[in-house]
């Protein structure tokens, strides 16, 4: 049978289930409290469900299968069921009335049916999703470090403080993050893929932010797929922790500041989806309707499961697995929830 999980050698979880659900908790509130406190957010309710149609819902790169179905007291169409809330969130501050440099989280639960199944991968999706509205002149790579530094921050403040609650736990984050493009990335290892390049640099220097992800290279190729529709490919990112558990880059935060009008006209031409600009959320964008905002998704299991030094992330997460994963991660040890 070919594996498709990486099993650590003898590995043992360091802690146990019930530690696992303790710790799980700690982190979670730990962290949320260091994000709003560093980022200026405030915690609002979100949805689970979006009604088709609207382009509200995040569609990823542009190829995944939403989950939808017919509701029996909707004649307005189908309903969705979130993949995330990039687009959302910016509708929800101008809703609530924020003002520059205000911002608002929400632990977003999300569904995707077609990721692939691995140590990192689960079709269930829960994360911090933020947003905050910018000047129109903080459109601007300053202010996207800027916030960087400020979730790493939060990442590196949650890590010592769980490594003093279980001493089985010892710190393992860099002091600084390291930025470069994805173009950058390919000059440096232009033999290697996308994925290879992400290893490499984050092996080097612990904790890496990627930016510029979405656009064409040099090369012809795209580093990776992103919407064309809420982040700015000149002016977003990955957050990559190296993980030495299983021994390569972990990502736990993809992030931006949003399309302007200028810039969203732009990115649907490239993708060839120019058809998008007549829905709701596209018009709003291109009316100037909406605030500037920067933001971005901190993935709740991901993290937890960098921090609990856990190799899967059926660890800290209560999911369905295919029998494949079941039975591999029963061979390697790896207690799945």
């Amino acid at each position: 049978m070919l594996r498709t999980i990486v099993v650590p050698s003898e590995y043992k979880p360091m802690l146990n289930l019930r530690e696992t659900a303790e710790a799980i908790h700690f982190s979670r509130k730990t962290f949320q409290e260091k994000l709003e406190q560093h980022l200026n957010l405030m915690q609002i309710p979100s949805p689970v469900l979006l009604q088709e149609g609207t382009g509200i819902n995040d569609n990823l790169n542009g190829v995944e299968r939403m989950v939808s179905f017919d509701a029996l007291d909707m004649e307005e169409g189908q309903v969705e069921v979130v993949q995330s809330l990039a687009k959302w969130k910016r509708i929800a501050l101008k809703t609530y009335g924020f003002q520059v440099g205000e911002g608002l989280y929400t632990v977003m639960n999300a569904i995707r049916r077609d990721e692939w199944m691995d140590n990192l991968h689960s079709i269930y999706v829960d994360q911090w999703d933020w947003e905050k509205v910018i000047a129109e002149e903080q459109r601007n790579l300053t202010t996207l470090k800027e916030e960087v530094h400020k979730i790493y921050r939060s990442i590196q403040a949650t890590e010592q403080e769980l490594c003093k609650q279980y001493s089985c736990l010892e710190p393992v984050l860099p002091a600084q993050i390291f930025f470069i493009t994805t173009q950058e990335l390919e000059y440096q290892y232009p033999d290697l893929t996308p994925k290879q390049r992400e290893n490499e640099i984050t092996r080097q220097y612990g904790a890496v932010f990627i930016m510029q992800v979405g656009g064409v290279m040099e090369s012809g190729s795209v580093h990776d797929g992103r919407s064309p529709d809420y982040d700015d490919w000149t002016l977003n990112g990955d957050i990559l922790l190296w993980y030495p558990v299983l021994e390569q880059a972990l990502e736990v935060s993809s992030m931006g500041i949003r399309v302007d009008a200028v810039s969203l006209e732009k990115q649907l031409a490239l993708s060839q989806t120019k058809e998008r600009a007549a829905l709701d959320f596209h018009q709003s964008v291109l009316n100037g309707e909406l605030p500037f905002t920067i933001g971005g998704g901190i993935g709740q299991s991901r993290l937890c499961m960098f921090l609990l030094r856990k190799a899967h992330i059926g660890e800290v997460q209560a999911s369905v697995w295919n029998q494949r994963t079941w039975q591999e991660c029963q061979e390697g040890n790896i207690p799945l929830l």
